[in-house]
């Protein structure tokens, strides 16, 4: 396969990486601070994210220019049209990754990608309402990215910005969490499965409590009971992906096994702030092993990648 073709199957689900390593650095900065970690290696990791970002997005910025159609064609598509919003996460994560160290930066980045992210889920969801062509076959877990992202901004917003506009934000993505966990559960438990490639999307599950814990305690400024819900209910879903763990582990590589990593992250962070909070011990070994496992994941999806790129089977035809 020449340049040209593999840049006209350049997917746009590839900013799904940046969201996963951006998380990475996110999580193990957190295990820095409680001490978990003897080594500062998260400013490298972060580097290493936003160096890929950026050659990412450059040659996505190159397949829109040259190939337009092919971009129009993903949007088109009832699951492609999903990882769009994957830009604007990785805009939201990466500024508020640096906040505190690059904050000029940070902020711009913070504002680029929540504004870009509200247009994303205005134009995802109203293609939601209308589109003839949905069938409930094609939701997925990947439906919870618009969801998601509406659910992160709070985390840098409460710093970066007034907090009428953190709690919009939350308030949009609690809603339709809600909404989208009881249509997929329901698509799950009483349709065909999902196709080998998009099994690996049932990690996202985990994305929205892990991430609405993390940003109701940065809005609220405390535990209370409702950011105790959200955690738990974020720690029986990684239960129970454990419980998948054999299945997913049979699957054949395909990028779509990134959405391992950003939802880990998540879930790690949440875990090292439960034990901030509450100082109890079982919230260590909890992130411990978490993290352990999001190491794991992350090394082995990292030499997968260069792996399937050395043997030109990422940029391929579905």
């Amino acid at each position: 396969m020449n340049m040209k073709d593999k840049l006209r199957l350049f997917p746009v689900a590839a900013f799904t990486l940046i969201m996963g390593l951006v998380g990475f650095a996110m999580a193990i900065k957190a295990a820095e601070k409680q001490g978990m970690i003897p080594l500062e290696i998260s400013p490298l990791v972060y580097m290493a994210s936003v160096v890929l970002f950026i050659f990412i997005s450059l040659v996505y910025l190159l397949k829109i220019i040259r190939h337009g159609d092919q971009v129009l064609a993903e949007f088109n598509h009832p699951i492609k049209l999903q990882f769009f919003p994957a830009i604007s996460i990785s805009l939201i994560l990466i500024g508020t990754a640096s906040y505190g160290q690059q904050h000029a930066s940070a902020g711009l980045l913070w504002s680029l990608g929540s504004g870009m992210h509200l247009v994303f889920s205005l134009i995802i969801i109203n293609e939601w309402l209308h589109r003839s062509s949905f069938e409930i076959i094609h939701s997925n877990p990947s439906w919870f990215i618009p969801v998601v992202g509406n659910i992160l901004i709070p985390i840098g917003g409460v710093a970066m910005a007034p907090a009428e506009i953190s709690w919009f934000f939350f308030s949009v993505g609690l809603v339709f969490w809600i909404i989208l966990f009881t249509i997929i559960f329901y698509r799950l438990v009483f349709h065909p499965p999902m196709p080998g490639k998009l099994l690996p999307t049932i990690a996202i599950f985990l994305a929205p409590p892990a991430v609405g814990f993390l940003a109701y305690v940065a809005l609220n400024g405390d535990l209370d009971n409702f950011g105790r819900i959200l955690y738990y209910t974020a720690l029986f879903i990684t239960m129970l992906l454990l419980v998948q763990a054999g299945r997913l582990a049979k699957l054949q590589f395909s990028l779509s096994m990134w959405a391992y990593t950003f939802p880990l992250a998540a879930m790690t962070i949440a875990s090292i702030k439960m034990l901030e909070l509450t100082g109890a011990r079982v919230f260590l070994v909890i992130s411990y092993l978490i993290l352990m496992v999001l190491v794991v994941v992350i090394a082995s999806l990292v030499v997968r990648t260069v792996v399937a790129v050395q043997r030109n089977e990422i940029c391929v035809e579905d």
